[in-house]
């Protein structure tokens, strides 16, 4: 097997990084490249964070190559900690891995002038065949050692501006493999701040994250989850529904942040709420007589309407979450609950509201953006969609005219 080396910081991997090692792949004929993340870089010993940052690296490499068996990283500079150089890494390399032939060696055009001041550069030479690539969009240059350049196109990308670009809230995300995103978001990496704790360009160091152990409204999901979830949904309804569901999502997301509460618990709860509205009737049954409640007369006549408790405990089951909040707006999206908190609220609002639904009130939506009262809004939504199941000579269950009387005596 041909061999090529790729080392760097990777503080985060980025797609100039994956971008390269394609085109070496491409252009040089390799069947494999390993991706080698120093423990410290020689390069840039002023560099903070780096020892702190091996996991987080590591894991971003991972998920970040994952599927495709051209691509590799190993840790040899991690486990070895300290300064690694270069001539001991080859060892390693070739002594582990037993290429055919050198193993390619690549280096960006801005390291490639130092090369020969390199530590024990001429035994390198010996070990590796030496690949320049562009990093700085710069023409082929005569270096004084062996060496093989290839014309790969350069993409403006750095670690260090993407580092900085996270920091101050600029856009960064689509910089970075997605898989490696959602680590920086999930762990909170280089300052991220989650965009609904962000206020007047600052963030809530303690909302995103900042004091776990003393600040009791962190978020209680992962966007890792977020997007687990997300998939399921999208693998398990048709795409109408799935479009109905991302909507319910985004408005509850936006609703979420308007009044004050967690918007990624708003999305996940709106994308959530109908992943088991196309299940059989049989299997809405069976998992809805899991959550111990029995079954009321008009649930007997129509199961379609467990589709909400059948969700909620698919997402206890498979996914894990345990959020009350979350798993009780999924639940009552359907016929509602006189103890219905304000996360339920906004998920029956958006749900009867999105987007893409046909025939709803303009005046409703409009509310919905402008009213700063959200039971005045779900107050509205609630008689609406009373009004229409009526016309239509549907049954209202106990649940909903329990409902009716509670919101009127609240807004008496």
């Amino acid at each position: 097997m041909r061999l090529a080396v790729l080392g760097g910081s990777f503080n985060p991997i980025h797609l100039g990084h994956l971008f390269l090692a394609d085109a070496v792949l491409s252009l040089r004929q390799y069947d494999r490249i390993v991706l080698i993340p120093a423990y410290r870089s020689p390069f840039k010993p002023e560099a903070e964070g780096m020892e702190s940052s091996a996991a987080g690296r590591l894991e971003m490499l991972a998920v970040s190559i994952a599927g495709d068996p051209r691509l590799t990283f190993d840790d040899c500079e991690i486990r070895r900690q300290g300064i690694s150089y270069t001539v001991d890494t080859l060892k390693d390399i070739i002594r582990r891995y037993m290429p055919e032939g050198k193993p390619g060696l690549i280096i960006g055009d801005d390291l490639a002038p130092d090369f020969p001041k390199w530590q024990n550069s001429e035994e390198i030479q010996n070990l590796a065949d030496i690949i320049i690539a562009r990093r700085t969009n710069s023409a082929n240059k005569k270096y004084p050692f062996p060496n093989t350049q290839i014309t790969n196109e350069v993409m403006d990308i750095s670690s260090a501006m993407i580092r900085e670009r996270i920091m101050a809230g600029k856009a960064w995300r689509f910089l970075v493999p997605a898989a490696a995103g959602i680590i920086i978001e999930d762990k909170r990496l280089y300052g991220y701040c989650n965009d609904g704790y962000r206020r007047n360009g600052y963030c809530n160091n303690a909302a995103a994250g900042g004091n776990a152990a003393e600040d009791n409204s962190l978020p209680s999901v992962q966007r890792g989850t977020i997007l687990r979830v997300e998939a399921a949904v999208r693998e398990n309804l048709g795409f109408g529904r799935f479009l109905h569901s991302r909507n319910t999502a985004v408005l509850a997301w936006d609703m979420c942040r308007r009044f004050g509460l967690d918007p990624d618990l708003g999305y996940l709860a709106g994308i959530a709420h109908d992943i088991c509205k196309q299940l059989a009737e049989k299997d809405l049954l069976k998992l809805a007589k899991s959550d111990g409640l029995g079954f009321s007369k008009l649930e007997k006549k129509k199961p379609g309407l467990l589709h909400g408790r059948a969700a909620a405990v698919l997402l206890r089951e498979r996914f894990f979450i345990h959020n009350r909040d979350v798993l009780e707006a999924i639940e009552f999206h359907t016929m509602g609950n006189a103890d219905m908190g304000h996360l339920a609220k906004v998920i029956y609002i958006a749900d009867k509201i999105e987007v893409s639904r046909e025939k709803v009130d303009p005046a409703l939506r409009k509310m919905c953006h402008e009213e700063d009262d959200l039971d005045r809004i779900f107050s509205a939504v609630l008689n609406e969609t009373v009004s229409r199941l009526r016309e239509k000579k549907l049954d209202l269950s106990e649940e909903t005219f329990r409902l009716m009387e509670k919101m009127k005596e609240k807004n008496r």
